[in-house]
């Protein structure tokens, strides 16, 4: 009974050890592109883009009940993040007359890591046409600084102490604009390094800043995007992965991606011992549902890489010009049956299972909601 009591008193101790790692959380500081974005590319980009798909339903359909700039469903991973540390919806930075002292998301759809003067130079044609990467982003969060802690360094320091940073979803932009200008896989991948290496020098700022917890984030496997898929269909069997449907080659950049994001922040733990920088892992939940979608609760047609939002018909349901918010485009009757919403980004239900797994377990290391 001893041994019992004693047993119940530790993992008491870890409870509220956990749980007072949840509780400090004063705001949450968040960039990345689409699968991030809670409405900054229409307000950077709806003046210029008429008749903006993503303001239309039925984006938004599932949890907003209409469209709120987030691509998707409903909520976003960095929303079921906030949710969880007891915060706000985190605002889009560009949003008008907002208090951001409990944060802001600085996320575009669009973005990529390495600034648009680099594919405007590699000759990558696909590139959006506005200055919203990474490094944007970062001068967009210094501009904001001063309406958050003031002057004072310390009280920054202090301020952003208490705060979640969030890098990522960054990647799938860089290596999707060479792609569809025309460059291999083998290209791609050589830009790798440089890809990077901008995101940990971006998570190596904000530890400067005062920042005690990041979480960087892996990027999905291109390789099962539906949009992918159809865009870069193969007639041969081999350029296919077995048990997914995936495209291989787009995986395997990802993979290598991933796995030199892992290293480099190896290194940037060891040089900044006393901060709790977190891999989010984006890749092996959505390979997860791939592989096996009726263990996930997702209907399993198309190996579970059908579309919910689409208007294709046939495989994944995907018609490359008739996206998602056209006029006569429909979405599923149950977007929670479902893990693609509009052929690159998630339902709210696969974006809620992916946070679930960075806050408490299986697809971040470590989790967010528990110390190592």
């Amino acid at each position: 009974m001893r041994l019992v009591a004693l047993a119940f008193q530790v993992l008491l101790l870890l409870w509220r050890f956990s749980f007072s790692i949840q509780a400090n959380y004063t705001s949450i500081f968040s960039f990345g592109d689409s699968f991030t974005d809670t409405g900054n590319f229409v307000t950077i980009g709806g003046p210029t883009t008429p008749n903006l798909l993503i303001t239309k339903p039925p984006y938004g359909m599932t949890f907003f009940g209409h469209p709120t700039g987030r691509i998707s469903d409903g909520r976003l991973a960095i929303d079921f993040i906030a949710e969880a540390l007891g915060l706000p919806l985190i605002p889009p930075s560009t949003a008008a007359n907002q208090s951001f002292r409990q944060g802001a998301n600085f996320a575009v759809a669009g973005a990529t890591a390495l600034d648009r003067e680099f594919f405007v130079r590699d000759g990558d044609t696909s590139v959006t046409r506005y200055n919203i990467s990474l490094g944007d982003q970062l001068r967009w969060f210094d501009a904001m600084k001063p309406s958050l802690c003031g002057s004072p360094q310390v009280e920054c320091q202090e301020y952003f102490a208490r705060a979640l940073f969030v890098v990522g979803e960054f990647g799938w932009n860089d290596y999707a604009f060479m792609l569809m200008s025309g460059k291999s896989v083998d290209e791609a991948r050589s830009h790798v390094p440089q890809v990077v290496g901008t995101i940990c020098a971006a998570a190596e700022k904000l530890i400067g800043e005062g920042g005690e917890t990041v979480v960087v984030s892996g990027v999905t496997p291109l390789g099962c995007s539906p949009w992918n898929l159809v865009r870069f269909a193969s007639q041969n069997t081999a350029d296919y992965e077995p048990g997914t449907g995936c495209l291989r080659g787009q995986n395997r950049l990802s993979r290598e991606h991933n796995a030199q994001l892992r290293r480099a922040l190896a290194r940037l733990r060891r040089r900044h011992p006393g901060v709790r920088l977190i891999y989010a892992d984006f890749y092996t939940p959505i390979a997860d549902f791939a592989a096996a979608p009726g263990s996930y609760g997702f209907d399993g047609t198309d190996g579970g890489l059908r579309v919910c939002c689409f208007a294709g018909g046939g495989r994944y349901n995907v018609n490359l010009s008739m996206a998602c918010g056209t006029p006569g485009v429909s979405a599923c009757a149950d977007p929670s049956k479902y893990v693609n919403w509009d052929g690159i980004h998630l339902t709210e239900a696969a974006n809620h299972r992916i946070a679930d797994g960075w806050l408490r377990g299986a697809y971040a290391h470590p989790p967010i909601l528990i110390s190592t």
